[in-house]
């Protein structure tokens, strides 16, 4: 059979045996006939609170946090209706839209305007969250283990607080949207690796799915709250990108439903294990480095028999990135086991450890190749495997196995989230 997988901005067809091949993808589901329209019905009819057009006054400063590059938030849609349906009633500049990087790279002003468009860039304060830019942030108490809650300024200090975006299933925080936005979104570097510690990311309830219960998660909801109200407009999509699903109002109320809409789409259950497991990162934006297909791999490894192959075909145009953190916490260190060592070591805490413990825990049940548009040797740096012809690997290793190995392919990555049927989330 020939499957298309998600790469980049394409597809990949890659061809495997049909009598050995399982193919899962999320429940087809199609997109709303008028977008626009149902994006502002939902604003006049949020989820647990007035509508938003209630909670404004004229004088009012507004917050509204984005979701940058790596996501797949139709902003360039978004924003422009939710600014449009507040035009007239709050001036355009007592609006600021904060891009909630996280700890990811700032996005530049070309990639601005094509995410929101040059009319919005051009007429709004658009502004990249400074995560280690100590006075940009306000102090919202601890973390668990003491560290300052530290979140953005703008978002604090606003009167009124609209957080968009969209959700799908997290590899370790549960579920994406929500208060995520917030924390980390828009949190200082040192407040994200203390609530992204290796102790959480090694907690039982760290995985897709899992929120309440979660240590991730739960933290990540404590801090967000204690911004103030926040208005939620998230999101949900189908492979297409197209908006399936829209969820305004209170912060976790409008959060708590979309979940569980995406848990109906997204959650495919399976009744084995698997020798061989395709999969991918989404596509673009989602594959855009090496460093984001670590939720890409977490997916896969669900439903992965120990010892077994796990393929990742992941575009990465940019790299993993090059002298990000994460890379060079990779090349300091001689193999996966090493990383956990490093990270278990009282004292040690790096920047994206959490993919690298990820990745690396992974890897100490599974053989993980990565097609890419990678030279051979930065993946290799990364500790893993090149794989340049999907097709080709899975034959070679169905050949070694014998008769019975079986496939599974995930054409959409992390927007199917796979279980074994005994153990439903």
């Amino acid at each position: 059979m020939k499957v298309k997988l998600a790469y980049g901005e394409g597809q990949l067809e890659v061809e495997l045996p049909t009598e050995r091949t399982t193919v899962i993808e999320p429940t087809p589901i199609v997109g709303l006939p008028d977008e626009r329209a149902a994006v502002l019905a939902a604003l006049e009819n949020p989820i647990g609170t007035p509508p938003l057009r209630q909670l404004l006054k004229r004088v009012d400063r507004i917050t509204i946090v984005f979701t940058d590059l790596t996501r797949a938030t139709p902003n360039h849609r978004l924003l422009p209706w939710l600014l449009g349906y507040l035009s007239g009633m709050v001036p355009c500049e007592q609006i600021t839209l904060l891009n909630g990087l996280g700890t990811h790279r700032p996005n530049t002003h070309a990639e601005l305007e094509k995410m929101l468009t040059p009319a919005v860039v051009e007429n709004y304060r658009v502004l990249n969250h400074e995560p280690e830019n100590q006075d940009a942030h306000i102090q919202v108490g601890v973390t668990r283990d003491g560290t300052p809650a530290l979140l953005n300024r703008h978002l604090v200090e606003a009167d009124v607080r609209i957080i968009t975006g969209f959700i799908e299933p997290h590899f370790f925080a549960g579920f994406s949207g929500g208060p995520k936005g917030i924390m980390p979104g828009v949190a200082h570097l040192k407040t994200v690796m203390s609530n992204h510690g290796a102790r959480n990311i090694g907690d039982a309830n760290a995985v897709f799915g899992v929120t309440e219960g979660n240590p991730i998660w739960e933290e990540m909801r404590d801090i967000a709250l204690r911004a103030g109200p926040s208005f939620l407009l998230n999101v949900a999509l189908n492979d297409e990108r197209q908006i399936t699903g829209i969820f305004a109002g209170d912060l976790l109320a409008a959060h708590k439903v979309g979940i569980e809409f995406v848990r109906r789409v997204a959650m495919q259950p399976v009744t084995e294990l698997f020798d061989i497991v395709v999969t991918t990162n989404s596509g673009y934006p989602l594959d855009l480095n090496l460093y984001q297909g670590v939720k890409g791999m977490s997916t896969g490894a669900r439903i992965l028999k120990p010892g077994g192959t796990l393929i990742l075909a992941a575009e990465c145009r940019e790299g993993l990135p090059a002298n990000s953190p994460m890379d060079k916490l990779l090349r300091s260190v001689s193999s996966p086991e090493e990383v956990l060592a490093l990270l278990a070591t009282p004292g040690i805490v790096r920047p994206e450890q959490w993919q690298a413990q990820i990745q690396a825990l992974i890897q100490r049940r599974a053989k993980v190749l990565v097609h890419s548009s990678l030279p051979d040797e930065i993946i290799r740096a990364a500790h893993l495997t090149p794989c340049r012809d999907i097709a080709v690997t899975v034959a070679q290793t169905l050949g070694e196995l014998g008769g019975q190995a079986r496939v599974a392919v995930l054409p959409q990555g992390p927007l199917t989230i796979p279980y074994l049927k005994a153990n439903s989330l």
